[in-house]
């Protein structure tokens, strides 16, 4: 991926939410995948319970099933340029939850 020379501008942006988008979803799986120079990012959701049965399957020695059926909560596709400065965003949020986990005093979370 080439630099660009363009410097970055910080703006403040609100994003004002639509029908769909008004309410949180969740989500505990997430795959990513990249075609034709597009990044998809899937989120999903699998039952917890069913990920507990799971665990307790392969702790107790059995075979864990094959796959496993989940929904998807949304599809998002980006450039990869944008991908990439998601993952810029990402690493300074976990970058600042490290921080701020270190700056705390023992025995609390």
């Amino acid at each position: 991926m080439s630099e660009s020379k363009n410097p970055t501008i910080a703006l403040n942006v609100r994003l004002k939410p639509s029908d769909s988008s008004a309410h949180p979803r969740a989500a505990n799986y997430t795959n990513v995948a990249i075609a034709q120079g597009t990044a998809y990012l899937d989120f999903g959701f699998i039952e917890p319970a069913l990920l507990a049965a799971i665990a307790k399957t392969a702790k107790d020695g059995q075979a864990a099933p094959k796959g496993l059926d989940g929904h998807l909560v949304t599809r998002v596709a980006m450039d990869v340029v944008s991908l990439a400065r998601l993952q810029q965003q990402i690493q300074q949020v976990l970058g600042g939850l490290r921080s701020a986990k270190a700056g705390k005093p023992k025995g609390q979370v």
